[in-house]
């Protein structure tokens, strides 16, 4: 498919931030890194920024604070312990955490630092208690290789993971804490990524490292993919929570797309003769004029006593309305602006509309004193809210006129993005004074460099060659991560072909009538043995599968007895067939041979998992040829 865009006359720029959670304990104390829905006890804490070493508040600190919410603490005893409520210091990492965050170091060409020193850095979202998360580089630059060029990762750092967010209200926030501590590697890329797909082929490379060391956790919410995206003449936009690799390029698109369109606006804006100090920050009470509205959200403002408040846009007319990306315009990044405050905004552009006329339209320009080109926006809400509301929407505007913002948005299901907040300052960075620095030692470098694991492509091409499975299953095992339980199974004298087939045609073929992931690798090894043990037939998998998945409490072998699944004896099996040769005996002896499928389907179907498909298919030829000979 052609590009939409000639990215390299672009000058695109893409950074890659990928983080995923390791498998071990949690990271400053022995507490499992697991979840869970019990709930023992709860607190709540409010958070605020505070001046920096430097002497400097972090602006997106700043931000949240703006918001003045209060944060409800969920816990367990079993899963957090005082570390994770911040009422006791930090213990010294986990040495298997650290361990596995050096080895993905050298799975990328990175080279380990010699000693670990841990930071603090400023969260104030109320994922961290502290209001920090502690985050330490471990290994230096490294680098992917690709078809577009090389890319570096300049850093892996290791740091702990944030708590799980249970519930977001307007003021109040609750969290989980089950997940604050669970150790997490971050791994940042240089902005040398030049195409959308190349993006994506850097983050497979870097996801097949991390599955490489099978210490990393699996499913929805333990990888998260941030994108730093600029063009030239734009500005560096960070994109957070990317969930799914084949997203990625999509994302890069729709954001190129974006700040294309927002430089036309900037320069029709500049055409127009727009400057940033002509848009004030006055605030018109229009009230008056909706008396009588129909429209229902500023009827309900006005019965409740709040007001509607406008402000004049110079130069505006017809830009808000202008889609930047496909569904979102100018209007919608400073209605989400302002949504921190009030549920939306109006603005000329997309008005009469909403219930608004255009008596009352023309009414608010004529109050306003607007020319042609200039704009309104109103909002509706309690007087001093409504002020906040549109202060946002005149740093949004004069943010216009200028170009692109730097700042951090949202990764949408559709592709598109969503203004989260500023882009984090240089000033939220502090040592973390409760962890010494830990030597790395020379001999820790050798054993982890002499053990490394194979990489999922290198694992590919040696079952491909080894074990002469097709390519397409080989891909298929190690992509869903069942290489290992297929390996174990080989040993045991699972014959690979087999093998490949059960884990992947039979239980992906069985993904849309129930819930495959129910069944557990002890169920499959369960079910493994009963085969190896010549107590159920190959064709009994797939059955026995189906039925773990509804009921996941049951054994495979509990199951074959009920379903009458167990291998019959050799002589059981040449009764059925002898009974279903009497029931066809004119049809064999019309067609001789010929009549061999036949038979053998209605064979089958009564012996079908209680019997080796070879043995039956051996005793109906037997049989067949016996009568048509004599």
């Amino acid at each position: 498919m052609a590009d939409k865009f000639n990215y390299q006359e672009l000058g695109l720029k893409v950074g890659l931030e990928i983080h995923r959670q390791l498998d071990t304990k949690k990271l400053f104390s022995p507490v499992p890194g697991e979840f869970s829905d019990e709930v023992d006890f709860t607190f709540r804490r409010r958070l605020r920024p505070t001046i920096s070493e430097l002497g400097e508040i972090d602006p997106a600190a700043l931000e949240e604070f703006k918001k003045g919410r209060t944060y409800i603490y969920e816990g367990n005893y079993e899963l957090t312990d005082l570390v994770y409520m911040d009422e006791e210091p930090p213990h010294m990492p986990d040495e298997e955490a650290l361990k596995v965050s050096l080895q993905i170091g050298y799975l990328l060409n990175a080279t380990p630092v010699d000693e670990v020193h841990f930071m603090r850095k400023i969260v104030i979202d109320g994922s961290n208690v502290s209001g920090f998360q502690r985050t330490a580089i471990i290994a230096m630059n490294g680098r992917v290789d690709t078809p577009w060029g090389s890319v570096g990762i300049p850093t892996i750092c290791l740091e702990e993971d944030a708590c799980r967010i249970v519930e977001r209200k307007d003021k109040e926030v609750i969290y989980r804490l089950d997940r604050l501590g669970i150790p997490l590697v971050e791994i940042s890329t240089t902005p040398d990524i030049h195409h959308p797909e190349q993006a994506k082929v850097v983050a497979k490379y870097i996801g097949d490292a991390l599955r490489a060391t099978r210490k990393v956790k699996r499913g929805l919410g333990t990888i998260r993919q941030d994108l730093n995206v600029s063009i030239k003449g734009g500005a560096r936009v960070e994109i957070k929570g990317v969930q799914e690799l084949d997203m990625i390029p999509l994302i890069i698109e729709r954001e190129v797309e974006r700040q294309l369109n927002l430089l036309k606006i900037r320069d029709e804006l500049r055409a127009r003769g727009a400057k940033p100090e002509d848009i004030k920050e006055e605030f018109h009470d229009v009230t008056d004029v909706f008396q009588n509205t129909g429209s229902k959200i500023i009827a309900g403002t006005i019965k409740r006593g709040g007001k509607v408040l406008a402000v004049k846009l110079p130069k505006f007319r017809g830009l808000i309305g202008r889609e930047i990306q496909p569904g979102r315009r100018l209007g919608t990044e400073m209605a989400d602006r302002a949504k921190k405050y009030v549920r939306g905004i109006f603005h000329i552009d997309e008005l009469p509309n909403y219930g608004i006329t255009e008596l009352e339209v023309n009414a608010v320009i004529e109050k306003l004193g607007l020319g042609e080109e200039d704009a309104f926006v109103l909002v509706a809400a309690e007087e001093e809210t409504a002020k906040k509301a549109l202060r946002e929407v005149i740093t949004r505007a004069r943010e216009a006129i200028e170009g692109v913002p730097e700042e951090t948005r949202r990764a949408l299901p559709d592709g598109n993005t969503q203004y989260m907040r500023p882009l984090p300052g240089k000033a939220r960075m502090y040592p973390e004074t409760d962890i010494p620095p830990i030597l790395i030692t020379r001999e820790m470098k050798g054993e982890i460099l002499s053990n490394l694991p194979e990489l999922p492509q290198e694992r590919i091409e040696r079952y491909v060659r080894d074990y002469k499975i097709d390519r397409s299953l080989a891909e298929t095992l190690v992509s869903d991560e069942r290489d290992e339980l297929f390996e174990e199974l080989v040993k045991k004298g699972v014959k690979p072909s087999l093998a490949a087939s059960i884990l992947v045609v039979v239980l992906k073929g069985l993904r849309k009538e129930v819930p495959i992931e129910n069944i557990t690798d002890e169920h499959i090894r369960e079910a493994f043995e009963l085969y190896l043990n010549g107590k159920i037939a190959k064709e009994a998998f797939e059955e026995i599968f189906k039925e773990l998945a509804k009921n996941p409490e049951k054994s495979a072998a509990q199951v074959a007895e009920e379903k009458g699944l167990t291998l019959l004896s050799e002589e059981e099996v040449e009764r059925i067939i002898d009974e279903v040769i009497q029931q066809n005996i004119e049809v064999i002896r019309a067609k001789g041979m010929g009549a061999m499928g036949m038979v053998m389907g209605r064979a089958m179907a009564r012996l079908r998992g209680r019997a080796d498909g070879k043995l039956v298919s051996s005793l109906v030829r037997k049989k067949i040829q016996d009568l048509v000979t004599t």
